[in-house]
């Protein structure tokens, strides 16, 4: 492959170490594309980058790094994306922080249709994960491709309903696009370079590095219309992303949970400072024109089992509850209501929670 001069000069900017992204931008808007600036002399670009950082830019290293995205862009279903392209997505165009270049391995076409983000916590609960799903396969049909982090728990809940969808994913990792990161979720990351997309602003080889991931969030809300939060702690990353998507004017949806579950209470105080509650996925099409899909399937929280509740099920409520309480609700003792519980957890209608809690599992229905 006879490597593009106009590719290789955006890649020698974009990993040159200590030039960010504003720093680049700066360049850009004084000296024109890549190719142009390179071309100037140290004296015209030293007041913007310094010494250190001209040295660094001519750097062995820096044209080693260029080579191996050259190469790696050589692979099948692998792109690199510079804001000069055609191809770089509209949305992040919009946002305050644009990276100047973005990695891709998968359907670049999916960067130009309509998108939701939906994220939540990685510890989720069996039911967050279900609604997860089930919301992202409902509005993957209804045209909106499911962007989310790869990571675990809420996450991968997405990106599996997304591909389960009519639709499609979006995965934005927080290493290099040649790094899978968690290492649980490789397989789920093949599936989407396959039939979604994986996205990057990271260089080949960046591992998992903590500060990398809030940085990434934006690209999420950017790349998306709205962003919806199905499960969060207070301290959740995934309300770093529900506040760069209302600072980049996109709309924020979160589904309520339980007053008694630490998971539900990021997304209470999302709904009391302005985010849209949601019950169905229909109320998020509500807020995005244009998404009425004909043959759209709704996905209802909460919505009736087709088997009747009785007994301890009846007795649950929809909050998490202790073993003792359910004994002095139903009158029996604790070895009948341990009993009862296994074979409602067999049955997927109850999980167990954290501290000898018990909460019942909704069987969302579509219609």
């Amino acid at each position: 492959m006879t490597p593009d001069p106009g590719l290789a000069s955006w890649l020698q900017l974009s990993l040159t170490p200590g030039l960010g992204a504003a720093t680049i931008r700066s360049l850009l808007k004084q000296f024109g594309l890549p190719q142009a600036m390179l071309a100037r002399r140290d004296a015209e670009l030293a007041p913007l980058v310094g010494h250190p950082g001209l040295q660094a830019l001519r750097s062995p290293r820096v044209a080693d790094a260029v080579e191996r995205a050259l190469q790696w862009a050589g692979g099948d279903d692998h792109h690199v994306i510079t804001l000069a392209d055609e191809t770089y997505p509209r949305g992040l165009l919009e946002i305050s922080d644009p990276p100047p270049v973005l990695y891709a391995h998968g359907r670049l076409d999916l960067l130009a249709q309509p998108a939701l983000a939906i994220v939540g916590s990685r510890n989720a609960s069996a039911q967050g994960a279900r609604n997860a799903e089930q919301f992202a396969r409902s509005l993957g049909d209804a045209g909106l491709t499911i962007v989310s982090g790869l990571a675990l728990g809420i996450d991968a809940a997405a990106h599996r309903g997304g591909l389960a969808s009519r639709g499609a994913t979006i995965a934005v990792l927080g290493t290099g696009i040649d790094v899978v990161y968690p290492a649980r979720n490789a397989e789920l990351a093949a599936e989407i370079a396959r039939r979604g997309l994986l996205l990057s602003e990271f260089p080949l080889g960046t591992a998992a590095i903590a500060h990398n991931f809030p940085r990434r969030n934006r690209l999420i809300s950017g790349l998306a219309r709205g962003c919806l939060v199905v499960e969060a702690a207070v301290e959740s990353g995934s309300l770093i992303t529900a506040r760069c998507a209302a600072d980049q004017g996109r709309e924020v949806f979160a589904i309520p949970g339980s007053i008694h579950s630490p998971l539900s209470k990021g997304c209470h105080a999302l709904i009391k400072t302005g985010a849209k509650l949601v019950e169905s996925a229909e109320d998020v099409l509500a807020e995005l024109a244009g998404f009425r899909a004909s043959g759209f399937a709704n996905t209802v929280v909460a919505a009736p089992s087709s088997e009747p509740d009785t007994g301890v099920l009846a007795l649950m409520g929809h909050d998490p509850v202790d073993v003792d309480s359910l004994c002095a609700r139903a009158g029996m003792s604790a070895e009948q209501v341990a009993s009862e519980l296994l074979r409602l957890e067999l049955d997927g209608r109850v999980t167990a929670l954290p501290g000898g809690l018990y909460q019942r599992l909704e069987k969302a229905h579509r219609g």
